[in-house]
């Protein structure tokens, strides 16, 4: 039976706090029927887990990415919108064709913004 040593882990995981928690998360995924990469050899799921993210047969950034997912209680779904902004109604009563746009080109809009004055120092 080979021996885990926490040196073989500790090249693929430096921090030996993230490595903890993350070979404690792999044994739990193996304790709740997740398949594992390697023999068995009679190890208990800590030790198999160790021996996973020591062999390299186990990616640590997928490991800590399903851990955070894991300890989420809110997540965000990007969902696309219906519309990007409300119209506006017009005046004319929703007839878009009449509908007139001012346009303005970036070298207008730079030669606008550099033709403003900072607004002047009030000492209250």
């Amino acid at each position: 039976m080979a021996r885990v040593t926490v040196e073989d882990c500790i090249e693929k995981i430096p921090n030996r706090f993230e490595l903890v928690l993350l070979s404690a998360h792999r044994a739990r995924l193996i304790s709740s029927g997740a398949p594992i990469t390697v023999d068995r050899d009679n190890d208990k799921n800590p030790v198999v887990s160790l021996r996973e993210i020591g062999d390299g047969t186990i990616s640590p950034g997928d490991l800590k990415e399903d851990l955070i997912h894991s300890l989420q209680k809110y997540v965000e779904v990007d969902e696309p919108e219906a519309e990007t902004a409300p119209m506006i109604e017009s005046q004319g009563g929703g007839d878009d064709e009449g509908m007139v746009f001012d346009t303005m080109s970036e070298e207008d809009l730079l030669r606008g913004i550099e033709g403003l004055s900072p607004p002047d120092r009030r000492d209250d």
